[in-house]
This record gives structure tokens, C-alpha cells and sequence, in this order.
């Protein structure tokens, strides 16, 4: 693995709706995660298919230690 610490880590992948409570409770730390919703992009872009529907959550490596229990314990709590 490399220490670039710009190198993002994906810690959750879920439906919109859980994706976005999962996101607040890591902005509320200070975390600004970066979302990937391949059927968003795919209306973007035209292709207009339906992916899985799912949306990946990722953080940045140096970000992983907070952000990850916060996951673990979104995920337990919703059972995600």
C-alpha cells in the first residue's frame, strides 16, 4: 500500500438513503467522504442503465482510524 495519504479507502457501500445518514455522522467529526453512485453517473453520462444501486462511501487513508468505527457502529446500529 502506498503513503500517499490522498489515497481514498472505501468503508461502506449501501443504498442512498443509508449512505447519506452515514455521511452526516462523518461530516459531523470533520470528515468529508467522497461518495460514488454509478447509477447517478450513468444518467449523467447517458447510459441511462441501472447499476447495482448501490452508493460507496470512501474516506481518505489518513482519515481511516476515525472514520472507520463510526462505520462499524452505523452498520451495527442499522444492521446494514
Amino acid at each position: 500500500m502506498s503513503d500517499n495519504l490522498e489515497e481514498t479507502i472505501r468503508i461502506y457501500t449501501g443504498s442512498d438513503i443509508m449512505a447519506q445518514a452515514l455521511v452526516e455522522r462523518l461530516e459531523n467529526v470533520g470528515i468529508t467522504p467522497i461518495l460514488r453512485d454509478d447509477e447517478q453517473s450513468g444518467v449523467m453520462f447517458g447510459s441511462g442503465s441501472k447499476f447495482d444501486d448501490q452508493v460507496r462511501i470512501f474516506v481518505r487513508k489518513d482519515e481511516l482510524s476515525l472514520a472507520q468505527p463510526i462505520a462499524d457502529t452505523f452498520i451495527e446500529e442499522t444492521k446494514e
